[in-house]
Parts: C-alpha cells; structure tokens; sequence
C-alpha cells in the first residue's frame, strides 16, 4: 500500500508544479504584447518622418530634388513595400527581392548615364572613325535582331544562387517602377546632379529596405504559444488516479516523482521559459 501522507504530497507539488507553467506562460505572453505595443509606437513615429509624407523641402542639388520627388510623386515606394512585404515564408525571399531590386536600379542609371557620355562633342569624331564592318562594331543597332523574349529578360535579370520567388516578385515589380525612374533620371543634364540622384538613390532605397523589413516585424502576429508535450501535467487523482507500483512495494516519495516529474520540472529550468 501506498503512505497516504507521501501520496498527498506529491499531489500537493503536481499542483505547485501546474501553477508555475501557467505563471511562466502568463508572463511570456505579457512580455510579447508589450513589445508588440512597442514596436507600433517605433512605427508611428517613423511614420511621421517619412519623406514620402513629409512637407516639402528644397535642397541645395537639383539631382537631391528630383529624386524626393520621384519618391513622394510617384508608386515607386508604395510598391516596393508592397511587394516587399508580400514576401512573409522566409526571409530568403525579402533578401533576394532587396538584391535583386537594387541591381536593377543600379543596371539601369548606369546605361542611361552612359548614353549622357557618349553624347555631344563626341559625334564628330564618331563620325570620321573607320568602324569596319557592321557585324563586328559592337556599336552597331541591329534592328532586324530577335527581340528579347521574356524568358530571356528574366534570365538578365536573375542574380545566380538568390531565391527566385523574391526574384520573380522583384522583376515584376521593377517593370512597373522603372519608367518612373528613368524619366527622374533623363531630366538631369548636370553631371553632378545626375551622380546625387545616383548616389542617393541607391542609399535611400537600402534604408527604406530596412523601414520596410521593421514595418514587417510588427505587422506579424504574436507566435501562438503552446505547452510542449513533455510539459503536460498528469490529469488531477478525480480524473485519472495516478499508476502505483507492484502490490508490496516500498516506494518514497522521491522515487515516484522520478517516475513522471522529472520531464517537467526539467521543462521548468529550461531556457524556453527564462526567455
């Protein structure tokens, strides 16, 4: 037979033990919706510092100008947020989006910055070099060449081992946002200007990249929050009397907590819970 005194004790601590999971859990669930109230405050006050929504603001660059312009005036960053955040499986996925966006962006400004070089006082020489044959000049227009196709743009777009759903987002995206984009850029004359609007844009995009990936985080919902299966509790003794040992059997009450306690109080003084 079992000691009736060391059985009420073990209760008694099953009881104790059942307590401090829903403590522990209680607090855990407290501290992530403080940090959720946080994080919206952050965002509201990053909010209101947005260029996109600020007053207006004249700079000493006129590239500096029109490109505040292009970001307040036009979709460009109300769809690179959207697209980015679209991207909520695997961070794998933003990641490519940013890279694959910011290439692009890069690609373009340099080949319409090259076309303001390659113009003016340049075309008379042009004019009087000896190009040779038209297939061997790689700066011979062909147009009766193939056309592109689609397939084959995308492949020039793809930057080798990034995730290709942020990558098929991001094409699509930047297909939407670069004609914007260009027609910024084409109105600068000025060296100067045009190397501001470069610089800039690049470096803005890449903190907005950062405000967008914040803006994500507290958008998320909370994780849901379950007791793992090694910290279940046995059921109270009304339910589920508790196993006893062979009939005759000396047993203390250390050794019947051993039996089925130590999973849980092990749960107890884990990491998890000190989190």
């Amino acid at each position: 037979m079992i000691d009736r005194q060391v059985f009420m004790q073990e209760m008694e601590l099953r009881k104790h033990i059942r307590e401090a999971i829903k403590v522990t859990q209680r607090r855990r669930r407290g501290r992530l919706g403080e940090e959720q109230r946080l994080r919206k405050t952050i965002r509201a006050l990053i909010m209101e510092a947005d260029p996109a929504v600020a007053t207006d603001a004249v700079h000493s660059n006129t590239g500096i100008n029109a490109l505040e312009d292009l970001f307040k005036n036009s979709n460009m960053l109300t769809t690179l947020r959207q697209g980015y955040k679209s991207l909520t499986s695997k961070k794998e996925q933003r990641e490519s989006y940013k890279n694959h966006i910011l290439n692009a962006v890069d690609s373009s400004i340099e080949v319409q910055d090259s076309l303001f070089d390659n113009s003016g006082k340049e075309l008379q020489e042009a004019i009087d070099i000896d190009v040779g044959a038209p297939e061997d000049n790689p700066a011979f227009i062909d147009v009766e060449k193939k056309e592109t196709t689609p397939e084959e743009e995308v492949e020039d777009f793809t930057i080798s081992g990034q995730d290709k759903t942020g990558r098929n987002r991001a094409y699509t995206d930047y297909k939407d946002i670069e004609k914007n984009l260009i027609t910024a850029f084409d109105d600068l004359d000025d060296p100067s200007d045009r190397q501001m609007f470069k610089d800039y844009l690049l470096t803005n995009l890449k903190l907005y990249f950062e405000r967008f990936e914040e803006e994500l985080q507290a958008d998320l919902p909370p994780p849901d929050i379950q007791t793992p299966p090694e910290a279940e509790v046995a059921p109270p003794p009304e339910a589920a009397a508790p196993p006893l040992p062979p009939e005759g059997a000396p047993v203390g009450l250390q050794e019947r907590l051993n039996l089925d306690m130590d999973e849980i109080v092990g749960w107890l003084l884990s990491n998890d819970t000190k989190k």
